[in-house]
């Protein structure tokens, strides 16, 4: 099993701690993982992305040039990295703020309205961990056990009190992600 992922949007909506606790995770799965954040000088309010890899076997290099799925959360992430997925790979969206939605056709896609959920819960901080649950609930790449003890590895322990928190965001992506299209099977030349 080998999953590279990128996750990619605003600086502040908690890409690269998405991506670390994602990366935690799969360390406390016993796979080998591979975590590569990259952001403009600006950070907060300017792009951001992460990529991540998690695998069985060793990693040769955390740089990716196509992925099998992206998690993408603007709408310049958007145009940036939906023709990076394989085909037959996986794309999921919060829909908040994307004006352009996916149009590949051999791709699965999935969507997520992870913002608007955030704000229902009251808990805006916890936006990328609703998305999260949703990504897992449609490749369950790690396990949630461990995903919590990532939780707990990566959260600085003066946020600890959060976790509870984030435990139940996680929980409502897995139930509130939707499916929007299986990728079209490809006819073979």
């Amino acid at each position: 099993m080998s999953e590279e992922i990128i996750i990619a949007g605003f600086g502040g909506q908690g890409v690269l701690s998405m991506g670390k606790i994602l990366a935690y995770s799969g360390v406390m799965q016993d796979k080998e993982v591979s975590w590569f954040p990259s952001y403009g000088p600006e950070m907060r309010g300017g792009t951001a992305n992460v990529s991540v890899i998690i695998s069985d076997e060793r990693i040769s290099s955390p740089i990716l040039s196509e992925c099998d799925t992206a998690i993408i959360l603007n709408q310049q992430s958007m145009d940036k990295f939906e023709p990076a997925v394989k085909p037959g790979g996986l794309l999921l969206y919060d829909g908040n703020g994307i004006t352009r939605h996916p149009e590949r056709k051999d791709i699965n896609i999935y969507r997520i309205d992870a913002a608007d959920e955030a704000a229902k819960m009251g808990i805006s901080k916890i936006f990328n961990m609703i998305v999260l649950g949703g990504y897992l609930k449609v490749k369950p790449v790690v396990e949630l056990e461990n995903v919590r003890l990532g939780l707990k590895k990566s959260l600085p322990s003066r946020y600890h009190h959060m976790i509870p928190d984030n435990e139940k965001a996680i929980n409502r992506g897995l139930e509130i992600v939707q499916e929007v299209q299986k990728a079209e099977a490809q006819e073979a030349n």
